[in-house]
């Protein structure tokens, strides 16, 4: 009887405990694929359309619910439809919401998704309004940006195939609109083109994003497309009436106006050296083959000193110029050798006619006439696969010269794909690295561009390789590198001063302004655009339960 008697009451403890274990449970998931379509409308509204594929884990809590943060409280909750595989779900409520800042709960029953299993859910907002700013003070442009719905790492894990794509306004033309930088691990220049509505887009991927990360994404197109009462201006008692007043605050802006500065300068000077503009083309269309060196250069953005020295080694090699001095440069011109050059190098060997700051504005403008040639080339062709197939053109020409067992036969090969070798970013330390070691034939020609190696008369072939001086290989390649840095100091003076004038022609854009933000607890990540202490210029959103 006592045997019966304790077992009666550990099973009714048992089943007294089993609720209290099934309320205990957590939400644990993964996100392996998100998709966010951002439509910024010609009345100055967003309209986002998110996809979630969520994979329940199967200790985890039954996901009944997904927080979706929002940028700001001005949404319309009525333009918001949700589906979950496929079935629309109703229960949609801002009051709901469990995260720092706004959003909305959205319920998946009857399709809820149970632990260990997969479900879509889809999410559409229709409107929501203030999500545009200015660019920056005096300019026409007006500022995008958006941080996507993400989880908080506590409830959610594991790698995000993430794709973010942005409509911008209707009637916008392909050179007037401009991208931000995008996160680590996203591609550098987003994917561009028409969407079905005629609309430019551009888009963002990565296989290995995650989904507790607040990715940020931007882009900015001229004022003139939407209303000037869109565009969300600040003042003083707009900013105070949001924020608390607690003493910590005044502290908290001081830190985020540091932040927002010394972000400005990073960005800004990042921004000076990218000259090429954004060209929006229908990706799609293979590769431009055909570019020369320099004209690759230009699209892979080298520095603007060492594409100049490669068109000066050009026009050396072709015998059109030779270098008198290199310090400051002068250099001779032979202009019965003009009609068989590219016009980058007749406007370069005009340039060199002159002197002084009007020798540097003619440099430039040959840099912008040589960046749009290059974008017009461009035109209707992938600009991802043509940068990567002129990487590999050079990876493969490093690969020719390194192969190489002996110095004469490693020296042909550089002469030959010497162009191609300077569109390496590290091409100083991998000269030093390849030649260091053991003596060069020189090029015949490169006395003519170095007069300290003296200048080569007998023509260096195949077969003859030792008609050309030998040198030390560690000054040959002091040699290389040291001719890109004369033409920086003694040229065109500073580098990025230079690039950021020819920048302001052919890639303007507008300065860039992030906000602060904050992230919700529990399962669910919010983000709240708290566009306090300085400009705000995001849409943000986060969600998730």
């Amino acid at each position: 009887m006592v045997r019966r008697f304790v077992f009666i009451l550990l099973l009714m403890f048992s089943l007294a405990a089993l609720p209290t274990q099934v309320n205990a449970q957590e939400y644990s998931y993964t996100v392996p694929q998100i998709t966010v379509d951002a439509f910024w409308n010609e009345d100055g509204s967003l309209a986002l359309e998110y996809t979630f594929v969520f994979v329940n884990d199967a200790s985890g809590h039954p996901i009944d619910y997904v927080d979706l943060g929002l940028p700001n409280a001005d949404f319309d909750i009525n333009s918001i439809t949700a589906f979950v595989d496929g079935t629309q779900v109703f229960d949609i409520s801002a009051d709901g919401f469990i995260g720092d800042g706004y959003g909305v709960a959205i319920g998946t029953a009857p399709n809820v998704i149970p632990p260990g299993s997969t479900g879509t859910v889809q999410v559409n907002i229709g409107r929501i309004n203030n999500v545009l700013y200015n660019a920056s003070e005096g300019n026409d442009y007006a500022s995008a940006v958006l941080k996507p719905a993400f989880f908080t790492s506590d409830t959610s894990s594991g790698q995000t195939d993430l794709t973010v794509t942005f409509h911008l306004p209707p009637g916008i033309k392909e050179d007037e609109p401009r991208y931000y930088t995008a996160p680590s691990g996203f591609n550098e220049i987003p994917e561009s083109g028409f969407d079905a509505e005629g609309r430019i887009f551009y888009r963002w991927h990565s296989p290995t994003a995650n989904p507790y990360t607040p990715y940020e994404f931007g882009a900015s197109f001229p004022k003139s497309y939407i209303p000037a009462s869109s565009i969300v201006s600040f003042n003083i008692g707009t900013i105070l009436s949001k924020i608390s007043l607690e003493a910590i605050m005044p502290l908290a802006c001081m830190g985020i106006f540091i932040l927002l500065i010394g972000w400005g300068i990073i960005s800004g000077s990042r921004r000076k050296l990218q000259y090429l503009p954004p060209k929006v083309t229908i990706e799609g269309h293979g590769i431009k083959r055909g570019l020369t060196a320099v004209e690759a250069a230009i699209l892979l953005e080298e520095p603007l000193d060492k594409v100049m020295t490669m068109i000066l080694f050009s026009l050396i090699k072709k015998n059109a110029a030779d270098v008198i001095r290199r310090d400051p440069l002068e250099i001779k011109i032979f202009p019965s050798l003009l009609e068989s050059l590219h016009p980058y190098e007749v406007d370069f060997l005009h340039a060199f006619g002159e002197s002084g700051s009007t020798r540097q504005k003619e440099l430039r403008d040959m840099v912008v006439a040589l960046v749009r040639t290059v974008s017009e080339k461009m035109s209707g062709f992938s600009r991802r696969e043509t940068i990567a197939y002129y990487r590999g053109i050079t990876q493969r020409a490093w690969e020719q010269v390194e192969a190489a067992e002996t110095p004469e036969v490693k020296s042909q090969k550089y002469e030959e794909v010497m162009d191609w070798t300077m569109l390496d970013r590290d091409y100083g330390d991998r000269t030093r690295d390849v030649f260091q070691r053991q003596p060069i034939f020189i090029p015949t020609w490169w006395g003519r561009f170095d007069p300290a190696f003296g200048h080569a008369s007998v023509p260096k072939t195949a077969a003859s390789p030792t008609s050309a001086p030998r040198v030390p290989g560690a000054d040959f390649a002091a040699s290389v590198v040291t001719g890109v840095e004369t033409f920086s100091s003694k040229v065109v003076g500073n580098i990025t001063d230079f690039t950021s004038k020819i920048t302001s022609v052919t890639n303007p854009a507008p300065k860039y302004t992030s906000s602060s933000s904050s992230s919700g607890t529990r399962s669910g990540g919010g983000c709240a655009c708290a566009c306090a202490c300085a400009g705000c210029a995001c849409a943000c959103a986060g969600g998730g339960r």
